[in-house]
């Protein structure tokens, strides 16, 4: 599923599909030894309840003021049971085993170091592998075709780090201490270099989140963290496109955030809210509805004036919780917000002992960085980085379930 979420996008939510089917099949051979126990447990029950609202408010009855999308949102929104049921999967089934589980871990790494090697590659050379150059604006790519390399790496660098980082830590011998401290440290270089804003602000967040859960680690941290600063600051000779966007750009968007396409995005949804409140638009809300005139005329057509185009919508309004709110109204908020917090609490069980596990940390960061609120994000459910996501929220379950099995046979004296 990784693999094919680097370079086959399709494949991969076949993958997912596929998975899917395999499991509610072995559940249904499984009846009677409890197959579908986990139908009922844990963060299931709610993730179906919040789906089967979206389904609702997706259904097209525009007499009911229903479904805004039509049939084909309506197919969307039902079709979205398949990252619920692949993310059940990971946990009750395809991940239970440590085998499964640690040939994951190999996979993602080996996903992060591509990612980074090709971005360093395209840094230095002007083209990646394939012969792509850096996107518009000079982001780094990595090995994909379009400014996609820093949202995806952010959230695998730190299940891929932090289990290595602790190993070599545990060596306490110089040579690994070092490659201790510059893992870390590459790690944030490389996201500095890719010049994707909300990436590498979600990265420090993880970072600093990841020192204060492992003590041991945090010298290392704070190094990256330092490193990371004094790399911005001289990006300004060394990568003038980094500089652009990481620190002229981002200081604008913050100063006029609310005259800025983003503070457009977030109007517009909000009036979608207050024209929608129960129910929202359906799935696809904003895509459908940004455009039309009947929500807020005078604010399209100044915004409209301020750019100089027309086309000044977006697919979605570049946050996940605000696309819950144009879709399934507040109800679907709350509970998509409930949500988030049950998987954060899933996937931290048992962390929070005297030695937490690294790799659940890390894990636990990559969840966070997801979830996290105040962030410019893409469509929540857009593959691949939804694939990416699911992946991640699966075996970070598995994880957290078999740590927490470990820990109950440790406790009975087995």
């Amino acid at each position: 599923m990784p693999l094919f979420l680097l370079h086959a996008r399709s494949l991969a939510d076949a993958a997912m599909v596929v998975t899917g089917v395999a499991f509610l099949a072995a559940s249904a051979l499984d009846t009677g030894r409890g197959g579908w126990d986990w139908v009922r447990r844990g963060w299931v029950p709610l993730a179906l309840v919040w789906w089967g609202w979206l389904v609702l408010c997706s259904l097209p009855l525009p007499a009911l003021g229903l479904g805004g999308g039509g049939w084909p949102a309506f197919a969307q929104a039902v079709v979205v049971i398949r990252l619920i049921v692949f993310a059940a999967a990971l946990e009750h089934w395809v991940l239970v085993r440590d085998g499964p589980r640690r040939a994951m871990a190999a996979i993602i790494t080996a996903c992060a170091v591509y990612i980074g090697v090709q971005a360093l590659w395209q840094f230095a050379f002007g083209v990646n592998w394939y012969g792509e150059a850096p996107g518009r604006a000079g982001e780094l790519t990595g090995p994909f075709d379009r400014p996609r390399a820093g949202p995806v790496l952010a959230r695998i660098l730190p299940p891929a780090l932090l289990p290595a980082v602790a190993a070599l830590l545990a060596v306490r011998r110089p040579a690994a201490t070092a490659a201790a401290y510059l893992l870390p440290l590459g790690g944030v270089a490389v996201m500095v270099l890719i010049s994707q804003r909300m990436p590498l602000v979600l990265t420090a967040l993880g970072l600093a989140v990841a020192a204060l859960l492992l003590p041991r680690l945090r010298p290392a941290a704070l190094l990256a963290g330092i490193a990371g600063a004094g790399l911005v600051a001289v990006s300004f000779a060394v990568s003038p496109a980094t500089w652009r966007r990481v620190v002229v750009q981002f200081s604008h968007q913050l100063a006029s955030f609310g005259t800025s396409q983003y503070g457009f995005f977030y109007r517009r949804a909000l009036v979608m809210a207050q024209a929608h409140p129960v129910f929202g638009r359906g799935f696809d809300g904003f895509r459908t509805g940004c455009m039309l005139k009947t929500y807020d005329p005078a604010g399209l057509a100044a915004e409209q004036a301020r750019l100089g185009i027309t086309e000044v919508c977006a697919p979605h309004p570049h946050n996940f919780y605000i696309q819950a709110l144009t879709d399934a109204g507040w109800p679907g908020l709350v509970l998509f917000a409930l949500l988030a917090g049950w998987w954060l609490v899933a996937v931290s069980r048992g962390m929070w002992r005297a030695r937490p596990d690294p790799l659940q940390v890390g894990l636990f960061v990559a969840v966070l960085i997801q979830l996290w609120p105040l962030a410019s994000t893409p469509g929540f459910f857009t593959v691949p980085l939804a694939g990416w996501y699911f992946v991640l929220l699966g075996w970070a379950l598995a994880v957290a379930r078999a740590g927490q099995a470990a820990s109950a046979a440790v406790r009975a004296g087995v």
